[in-house]
């Protein structure tokens, strides 16, 4: 893969990260701070963008989505199926959501 097709690939990523985003957003809005782990502002911010300024954020050739599992622990709950899965997916939703919000600049 070139240069080209990785940031075509990037700001489609971003646009299908940023059209889900503000769908959840709209239609449930603590659900989507809570997924997204975003803020009551930036999830009001991306809810207010139109259609042309969400193209223009899209266009980006930095991803505006990040993997929320910094730690391995997260990881390996993941992705590990041996033990109950319900449990393992309650358990990470919790410590996930316990990570502390980081301000998010447009």
């Amino acid at each position: 893969m070139n240069i080209d097709q990785l940031h075509l690939e990037i700001k489609d990523a971003n646009l299908s990260y940023m059209l889900l985003a503000r769908q959840m957003i709209q239609d449930d809005k603590e659900a989507a701070i809570f997924r997204l782990g975003i803020n009551q502002e930036m999830a009001e911010l991306i809810a207010g963008l139109s259609s042309a300024q969400l193209l223009k954020m899209a266009a980006s050739n930095m991803l505006l989505c990040r993997f929320r599992f910094d730690e391995k622990l997260l990881l390996n709950m993941i992705t590990d199926y041996n033990k109950d899965r319900m449990m393992s997916q309650a358990h990470t939703a919790i410590l996930i959501a316990g990570q502390p919000l980081e301000d998010l600049v447009v």
